[in-house]
């Protein structure tokens, strides 16, 4: 059971970077609407992990939440208005 679990997460894994690869590469503006954590793991004697999230709106109203690494989460704030450049669910980069 343990060894399907890793199989099935691998597969899962390799589907979504080949869906990202295939994807085109958007630039568009966006504002940051939200960002938000989610902290997992951490019981007995292994660490915690951090993940982080950051939810971007277009002219249009329409929204796109994205993982960020912590180091670009750090660097954007709420409110923040500039270029959001990502492919697929891939983030890229934020410029304001």
């Amino acid at each position: 059971m343990i060894i399907g679990m890793i199989v099935f997460v691998a597969i899962r894994g390799i589907n979504t970077w080949a869906r990202n690869n295939a994807s085109p590469v958007l630039r568009r503006d966006a504002t940051v609407v939200s960002k938000r954590t989610k902290v997992w793991g951490g019981s007995g004697d292994s660490s915690a992990s951090t993940s982080y999230f950051v939810t971007f709106e277009f002219d249009d109203r329409s929204r796109l939440e994205l993982q960020l690494s912590g180091s670009e989460y750090g660097l954007i704030a709420e409110g923040d208005r500039g270029r959001l450049t990502n492919q697929g669910s891939r983030f890229n980069s934020f410029q304001r």
